[in-house]
């Protein structure tokens, strides 16, 4: 019989935003905060970039040409987590590559085939310790 646990709120005991998960092959443990996604965005890729949908994102700077700023709400503890970007556009795209700019705000710069910077519809995630 499988168990099925509803609760709204899951606490650690000696470190209250701490929870060890037990891993893959039931050998080591996972801190179930350092894994989740702490901010993604989806922008539309136009000349002035929107937003499609997000988290933990408050809005975006238009750098220039393929460079997105995406400011955060929450900031992060410090400006050395991972920015992993995925092509929301055309198949011609062969550049994606994200950034931290600062602790609160992580950016997108997208390049297409031919090597030039061009806007293009991305989407990015950020992970790493919240402030």
């Amino acid at each position: 019989m499988a168990s099925q646990l509803k609760v709204d709120t899951i606490t650690g005991v000696t470190t209250a935003g701490s929870i060890s998960v037990t891993g893959e092959g039931n050998s080591t443990t996972t801190n179930l905060q350092q894994g989740l996604v702490k901010a993604w965005g989806s922008i539309d890729g136009g000349s002035t970039p929107s937003l499609d949908d997000s988290f933990n994102v408050a809005s975006l700077t238009d750098v220039g040409t393929g460079s997105t700023r995406y400011n955060m709400v929450n900031s992060m503890a410090n400006a050395n987590g991972s920015v992993a970007v995925a092509n929301n556009g055309t198949s011609d795209d062969r550049g994606m590559l994200g950034i931290f700019d600062s602790s609160s705000a992580f950016r997108t710069l997208t390049r297409a085939s031919g090597g030039s910077d061009t806007d293009r519809a991305c989407s990015a995630m950020v992970t790493g310790d919240l402030a």
